[in-house]
């Protein structure tokens, strides 16, 4: 097969696009009210009670109806969950178990999931959803952007955009079970006839997470034509699957060595009402309180040009204390809850490592490469159409709009 030398030096025109090669995706969700989604799940506890207490002309306020939904509005429910398909306007019965979901990138909050308060829940991601499978998400494209092209999650991911500019899910398994990888047809016989029998789904995944590059065509994925650089690529993309998967999977939670690991040195006050870092003191100031040893990476860390730390407290403070706030959103925390403390010191040493990690990608791809034309002539390209498309998974019947059952 042939294959370019000295890839690292020049473009990625000659590389495959990651829609080549895991070409099932999906668009983000699409909630149609921010008020269904929150960084603690107290909060949609508090108001679903509010919304299904309310008046039918308060209901019909608070809802924040949208073409798509309305209180009158009777959905399928979404797969895996229990909640209700008649129209909201009756509901009286108790809150859903909200879930936990990636809210953009490395942002992970609560989503009630009841199908007839999102406008576009994307059923084919839940069908999907279990304890094998992983989201590839892509962040979207903004020129001059040096933050990572991607991330992985075990998470539903909601696919926000800091930028506004979202990119599309790729589920890793087409089929619940861990079973039908979404990889172009024939891109693993092909690989594994490079680089050996080792190669795996989760490999590919390894070194997609590790060498994927941003362009305006979309996201690009050199391929190494070197095994050495497969190897070493797959090693680093293993790692940083491990950062963003936080321990789940069976992994460990991520921790800074010691000495070098974040604490809470002055307490942070109930509401905080500015961030700001001290480089002097490698200190996060949130208010009065104080959070140090804060690595300079780990406040720099960006996607499509937006400070992650930043971004998290923004969304979780933006509200507090505002006069001008109406409807379900006001409910929220009254104080700093003390499990942001904790979730905000994970997210610093995350974010610390992931920097770390950034200059061995910046090279991860030197060498040789496996070109989409080498693709091509092997096969594997252009994927056939049926690839692009979710695949059937229903042996089951799901409940429809009012209670009618269909088999899909």
């Amino acid at each position: 097969m042939a294959a370019r030398a000295g890839a690292g030096t020049g473009g990625d025109d000659d590389s495959p696009l990651l829609d080549d090669l895991m070409p099932w995706s999906v668009r983000p969700l699409r909630t149609g009210r921010p008020w269904v989604t929150a960084p603690d799940a107290g909060s949609l506890r508090a108001r679903w009670e509010r919304l299904v207490r309310a008046e039918a002309a308060e209901r019909e306020r608070l809802f924040w109806p949208t073409r798509l939904r309305t209180p009158q509005t009777p959905v399928a429910a979404l797969p895996g969950q229990s909640t209700g398909t008649g129209r909201f306007a009756r509901e009286s019965g108790p809150c859903p178990e909200p879930v936990r979901i990636l809210h953009g990138p490395f942002d992970e909050q609560w989503l009630l999931p009841d199908h007839r308060l999102i406008d576009a829940a994307r059923p084919e991601l839940w069908r999907v959803a279990d304890g094998h499978q992983l989201f590839a998400v892509e962040h979207g494209y903004v020129p001059q952007d040096t933050g990572p092209a991607l991330s992985v999650t075990a998470l539903l991911p909601d696919g926000d955009s800091p930028a506004g500019r979202p990119g599309r899910i790729r589920p890793l398994y087409r089929r619940p079970g861990g079973l039908e990888p979404n990889l172009a047809p024939g891109l693993l016989a092909l690989l594994r006839a490079r680089h050996g029998d080792a190669v795996t789904d989760h490999s590919v995944l390894a070194w997609i997470l590790a060498a994927a590059r941003h362009s305006p065509a979309g996201c690009v994925v050199p391929l190494p034509a070197d095994t050495a650089h497969w190897s070493a690529g797959v090693e680093l993309g293993q790692e940083l699957l491990r950062l963003q998967l936080r321990g789940a999977r069976g992994g460990e939670r991520p921790r800074l060595p010691g000495g070098r690991r974040p604490y809470v040195r002055a307490s942070v006050p109930p509401v905080p009402a500015t961030l700001e870092y001290d480089r002097a003191d490698e200190a996060l100031l949130l208010g009065t309180g104080r959070i140090s040893p804060v690595p300079a990476g780990a406040w720099e860390f960006r996607v499509g040009g937006v400070r992650m730390l930043e971004l998290w407290f923004e969304r979780r403070t933006a509200t507090a204390g505002a006069d001008d706030v109406d409807g379900l959103e006001a409910v929220r925390p009254r104080t700093w809850p003390q499990e942001w403390t904790s979730e905000l010191l994970e997210l610093i040493t995350v974010l610390a490592l992931l920097a770390e990690l950034r200059p061995r990608q910046e090279v991860v791809d030197d060498g040789p490469r496996i070109t989409a034309d080498d693709l091509r002539a092997a096969g594997v390209l252009p994927v056939p159409v049926a690839a692009r498309r979710p695949a059937s998974v229903l042996d089951h019947q799901e409940e429809g709009p009012d209670g009618q059952f269909a088999l899909l």
